[in-house]
């Protein structure tokens, strides 16, 4: 590891759990300074216990329109790439199977964080980074692009993320680029949403890696921290010709065929 992202400011919501917490702790041995969003209090003192000044973290919602970029500003003086990474799912549940009311009450959770959430923390970040010529990364998904990624929420709100990153690529350029990064399925907490527990079968930690290794053609059972260069990649200034892209970490999905 070097210092790719020596003196770079960034902001992830979801940065304290699962790939997102991945991310932040690679960042920051990559020299950034770090700003997260995450839910849970004694996970984000944690965090701020680990890593003391290179660290600040909030407690909040992404479906809300809260803008902590003044606080990162203050903090670390200014912004130079924003990480829409926080994410809720919906356990594969059937379309057919959820009642009218679970399925809409299902399609205001999950859509609101992580489609809404993708559109606030993207505006509240953007005249910051127009500042920096900095750059913003989707966390998108296999579900972006095939079915049976998750359920129809999961997979609607993460083709969504997908048109979102493209327009802003195109309206926010020559400024500020915006790129992401496509994870396979990986081995995480990632919790079944309130709406559909009642319509999903929870599966253990071995059932899961079984799955997600027949569904790549590298047999992986991939681990958060199998996508952090990806993101390396797209917050540095290596990959300034990039923008409007998106890096498929996920096995070779794209390549699987009939087999």
């Amino acid at each position: 590891m070097g210092m790719a992202l020596k003196d770079k400011v960034v902001l992830i919501t979801g940065g304290a759990s699962g790939i997102g917490e991945a991310v932040t702790r690679r960042f920051i041995q990559e020299g950034a300074k770090v700003s997260i969003i995450g839910r849970s209090i004694d996970t984000l003192a944690k965090m701020k216990e680990e890593f003391g000044e290179n660290i600040l973290t909030y407690q909040g919602d992404v479906s809300k329109y809260e803008d902590n970029v003044q606080a990162t500003v203050e903090q670390f003086g200014k912004l130079d790439v924003f990480v829409a990474n926080a994410g809720v799912f919906d356990g594969f549940a059937k379309f057919a199977d959820v009642t009218p009311e679970a399925l809409s009450e299902a399609y205001d959770f999950l859509l609101n964080i992580n489609v809404k959430g993708s559109f606030f923390g993207a505006k509240a970040a953007l005249e910051e980074l127009k500042k920096t010529n900095g750059n913003i990364i989707f966390t998108v998904s296999g579900a972006s692009f095939y079915p049976d990624g998750g359920g129809v929420w999961y997979t609607a709100s993460k083709h969504a993320q997908i048109g979102l990153m493209r327009q802003l690529a195109f309206e926010l350029s020559p400024s500020i680029r915006v790129n992401a990064v496509a994870p396979g399925g990986t081995l995480t907490a990632l919790t079944v949403i309130p709406p559909l527990r009642p319509f999903v079968k929870i599966v253990d930690n071995d059932t899961k890696a079984s799955s997600i290794k027949k569904r790549n053609i590298l047999q992986l059972a991939q681990m958060p921290e199998d996508h952090v260069a990806a993101y390396v990649l797209l917050a540095s200034d290596e990959s300034r010709a990039i923008t409007g892209e998106i890096i498929s970490s996920d096995g070779g999905l794209s390549v699987r065929g009939l087999g």
